[in-house]
């Protein structure tokens, strides 16, 4: 078994408020869940522009794993209204 996770330092574009940092934030955290993670936001929760995004898996295949991750790293990357700054990676496996 493995376990797989990814921490996304993201910057919002013309954010002014905690509601309008939401109105975003919430969308891409629905998005990354239909991979079949776990996904919630992690870290900024009070600073409007920035948000830390943590997605978490479990996978009995360490490259099926990679794979996920590849997927949700690109998937935040692809989204015009935010800029990803930081992508942390971890992975655990039998031998940890």
């Amino acid at each position: 078994m493995y376990l797989g996770a990814l921490e996304l330092d993201i910057l919002l574009g013309d954010v002014r408020s905690l509601k309008e940092k939401r109105s975003i934030v919430r969308p891409v955290i629905t998005a990354l869940a239909r991979y079949g993670v776990s996904v919630s936001e992690t870290g900024d929760h009070d600073v409007y522009r920035r948000s830390l995004i943590g997605v978490a898996v479990v996978s009995p295949d360490v490259d099926h794993l990679n794979g996920v991750l590849d997927t949700c790293e690109r998937h935040v990357a692809s989204r015009p209204e935010l800029q990803l700054l930081a992508v942390r990676r971890r992975i655990f496996g039998p031998e940890d």
